[in-house]
């Protein structure tokens, strides 16, 4: 997998006009989509005071901070100050931005330029995603499955891939990604995962 890019959301997850948190490489988000669907990936902190973007809300194709409603454009400029609306904003207000892309199903975020494009996962259909509180390395050899960063094999005979977002050493983020499955497959596959997790707590717990 990519090294650049981190995947950090199913993109069934991120629907028009919502922002949610996450992390990449230690660094706190704000990822939104816009009322067009653009993304947006956005250092989690509102210029003015601080206030997480990712508590704000999304108008338009604006991001305002919940705090005193501060709203910035797509290029992450301040577009308007409600206590001063006459003022028209500096351009040196503005909120750092990173790359973000949509590929496979899932959300990417690149902190650095990337110079490629996300990862080609297939046609697959997003399943899940799951937060545990284990390291990457544990998870993979407890999969059963294949790979180390996207795991891929089989769970209750559909075709899986697993792909793995370390968020700290000891907390992660799956997505899976299934082959197309009947409903109770794929019920049966959010249970192996669910298991999965529960082992690799387990195991992290006892170490």
């Amino acid at each position: 997998m990519s090294t650049t890019w981190k995947p950090v959301a199913l993109a069934q997850d991120l629907p028009p006009l919502v922002v949610m948190p996450v992390t990449v490489d230690g660094q706190d988000l704000a990822l939104w989509r816009s009322a067009t669907g653009r993304l947006a990936a956005w250092a989690d902190r509102c210029p003015h005071r601080g206030m997480r973007l990712s508590h704000g809300f999304v108008r338009g194709e604006a991001l305002s901070c919940i705090y005193h409603g501060w709203s910035y454009g797509s290029s992450g400029t301040c577009l308007r100050i409600p206590a001063h609306p006459d003022l028209e904003p500096p351009e040196t207000i503005r909120v750092p931005i990173h790359a973000v892309a949509e590929a496979g199903g899932l959300i990417w975020v690149a902190l650095s330029d990337p110079q490629t494009p996300p990862p080609d996962l297939g046609t697959l259909m997003p399943l899940r995603s799951l937060t545990v509180e284990a390291s990457a390395k544990t998870l993979a050899a407890l999969s059963g499955l294949t790979g180390t960063e996207v795991l891929r094999g089989t769970l209750a005979d559909v075709e899986v891939t697993v792909v793995l977002h370390p968020v700290t050493p000891k907390r992660s983020v799956l997505h899976v990604l299934t082959a197309d499955a009947p409903p109770e497959a794929r019920i049966t596959v959010s249970r192996r995962i669910e298991a999965l997790r529960r082992q690799a707590e387990s195991e992290g717990l006892a170490a």
